[in-house]
């Protein structure tokens, strides 16, 4: 079993994750994927929370613009499509052999725990997995900032973010050709240079507890795990 300098982390997987590129909903393959790569960081003794966020289904703002309806209501469905996702990683972890809990920030008694902290720090030191569902449980605030509240609550010692870029660049890479990858940099390079990591409300947590964070690209198999063996994977933020 490969060890990680890792006690705990949190990892955050975007709803695009759950599906090919340009697709919709879950599929099969790429959640198998994910589900994998969670199982083999538990067996490197990692304790592991999982935000999930459930833009392969609908994303709040964007529902609201096009769809003209209310974003509070945008907002709640969008929390509602990540229960889909914690719930199928859930089922296809356990296939796999990964004891696992899916909790949700609002209240879905009969498919899920109610996020409790301490329950959650709990069913960490079991060895299970937690899987954090509809983000903060109140609109406006996305899945990233609930990523960042969630490694707070919970102690992690790392906060990973899976996109489906290498990482942070310094101009838009598909824009720009010179675009040059930046490896390991400081939340207040991010902040002086606005460069566009997560929400500002999210980037402002991390920095205030100090938190690192690691974004690298989750599309590309094996990289979930090579972050936690500490391999120079993306793009590292210190506090």
């Amino acid at each position: 079993m490969t060890s990680s300098p890792y006690r705990r982390v949190l990892l955050k997987i975007s709803g695009e994750a759950f599906c090919a590129e340009g697709g919709f909903g879950i599929e099969g393959e790429q959640l198998e994927q994910i589900a994998s790569e969670c199982v083999e960081v538990c067996r490197m003794g990692v304790e592991l929370a999982v935000v999930v966020g459930g833009g392969n289904f609908i994303r709040g703002a964007t529902f609201a613009d096009k769809g003209h309806i209310p974003r509070v209501t945008a907002d709640n469905m969008g929390m509602l499509a990540t229960v889909l996702n914690a719930l199928a990683l859930q089922e296809m972890m356990e296939k796999l052999g990964q004891q696992t809990r899916v909790q949700s920030a609002v209240s879905v008694y009969s498919v899920c725990e109610p996020y409790i902290r301490r329950r959650a720090i709990r069913h960490l030191e079991k060895g299970r997995t937690i899987i954090l569902a509809a983000g903060t449980g109140n609109p406006f605030f996305t899945t990233d900032t609930c990523a960042a509240l969630r490694a707070t609550e919970i102690q992690a010692d790392l906060l990973m973010k899976a996109t489906k870029v290498d990482g942070i660049y310094d101009a838009d890479p598909k824009k720009d050709a010179a675009a040059r990858q930046l490896h390991d940099i400081t939340y207040e390079h991010v902040h002086h240079e606005k460069l566009r990591v997560m929400d500002l409300t999210a980037i402002t947590l991390c920095m205030e507890r100090k938190l690192p964070l690691v974004v690298f690209n989750g599309k590309k198999p094996g990289n979930i795990v090579r972050v936690l063996r500490g391999e120079k994977i993306g793009t590292r933020i210190n506090p």
